[in-house]
């Protein structure tokens, strides 16, 4: 059996489990630490209490594995095991361990267990090469996390920049393998069909005219993000009238709630004021008109994706990946990526998108002054699936079982 061990319950990861399981070829369950995000919780960056609206434990084989009391996907120390995983893989006669990172003390626990019993480990997580590192940081990283990484069988790679840092800490070529970041590319592009004969109305309910040229901001509004950068570039755009039409349209909630609309012309806001009278706050010609929808679920989502001409994705080294920019080009949205962003080399490179230099606003006004001369995108992308995740594990599980029957 193949046993994938990971912090909680997450919406993109969910759909490769559903996809592992109809896939049906590899016998796994997936052991969660903690049952964050399975029931209304509060999430610190967000700054508010959500729930997904998806079923987060329908269609895959799972349990819940005894950590500590106060365990949470956000402490390292906290989110440690109280049970022998030693003993629980032995029971269920685990071949090859699968972890999500080494972000919280349980990874470790589980994979010096998992050498201990001669259980291959398998990694699949989201760090990149992209952040910038002190040298005295840099010589610590490299002891304690290259113990770490030296017992590791097979890394699946999700992008580019994830796969150039298991390089650097010595992984050749015959252990890593491409499991590439994706979301459920045929939900999202559902949704997105579902609704797009809607766009005119969807666009109207949060004040954006049939003539702006919408950007939008999906995600927390928080510093890593960088949803200012985008505001600068906005108002670079108005005050040159190089765009004087552009709405930007931002979707999400977090601590920087309050300084992105006081620097925009706000025409609706669906956290301050009643949907039905949400009245244009201020004039100032300076300041780009924008809508701010909240925060919208996973099943709500779409609506965002189809009433906007382009998603703005601004984050700094911190954004290991990007998701977002998947969920949008899964529903036909082009997008302008920074350069930091681990999603960056691997999608900002597809012909539908764009990628400007991280903090560099006037960089990002052009390619959005530029994307907004062009006709509306209509091709179809080119981007990860699940379908390779599950052929790479696929393939995996299969030379595993060759590896113990010959040994045996």
């Amino acid at each position: 059996m193949l046993a994938i061990l990971t912090t909680h319950p997450i919406q993109y990861q969910v759909p490769l489990w559903q996809a592992l399981a109809r896939d049906g070829r590899v016998p796994f369950e997936v052991w969660y630490m903690t049952s964050h995000s399975t029931t209304v919780s509060h999430d610190r960056e967000f700054g508010q209490s959500i729930a997904w609206d998806l079923d987060m434990l329908a269609g895959y084989p799972h349990k819940f594995l005894d950590t500590a009391p106060s365990a949470t996907p956000n402490s390292f120390w906290k989110c440690r095991l109280r049970e022998s995983l030693a003993d629980r893989m032995r029971e269920a006669g685990v071949k090859a361990l699968w972890i999500q990172g080494w972000q919280v003390a349980a990874y470790w626990q589980a994979v010096w267990a998992a050498r201990r019993l001669g259980i291959e480990v398998w990694l699949r997580g989201e760090s990149n090469d992209l952040a910038p590192t002190p040298i005295w940081k840099r010589v610590i990283k490299r002891v304690v996390l290259g113990q770490f990484l030296q017992r590791v069988d097979r890394f699946l790679y999700i992008g580019t920049a994830n796969r150039r840092l298991y390089e650097k800490f010595g992984a050749g070529a015959d252990r890593l393998y491409p499991a590439r970041y994706a979301v459920d590319n045929e939900r999202f592009a559902r949704q997105a069909e579902e609704i797009r004969g809607r766009r005119a109305e969807i666009r109207s309910q949060w004040k954006i005219s049939d003539e702006a040229f919408c950007v939008l901001f999906c995600g927390k509004f928080i510093p890593k993000k960088r949803p200012i950068d985008l505001i600068k570039a906005a108002q670079s755009l108005i005050a040159s009238n190089q765009l004087s039409n552009i709405h930007l349209l931002f979707v999400g909630s977090g601590e920087l709630s309050m300084d992105l609309r006081s620097q925009c012309d706000v025409v609706f806001d669906a956290e301050s004021f009643p949907p039905t009278n949400n009245t244009q706050l201020i004039t100032n010609n300076q300041k780009p008109r924008a809508s701010f929808a909240g925060f919208l679920n996973q099943t709500e989502i779409s609506q965002a994706y189809v009433a906007a001409d382009c998603l703005v994705l601004p984050s700094d080294y911190r954004e290991t990946w990007g998701l977002v920019v998947n969920e949008a080009m899964a529903s036909g949205l082009r997008c302008i990526i920074s350069s930091q962003c681990g999603c960056a080399e691997d999608l900002g490179l597809n012909k539908a998108n764009d990628i400007f230099e991280c903090g560099d606003y006037e960089a990002l006004s052009k390619r959005i002054q530029a994307l907004a001369a062009c006709e509306r995108w209509t091709g179809e992308p080119t981007m990860p699936s699940l379908v390779e995740t599950v052929r790479t594990t696929v393939s995996l599980y299969a030379t595993r079982q060759r590896e113990s029957l010959e040994g045996q």
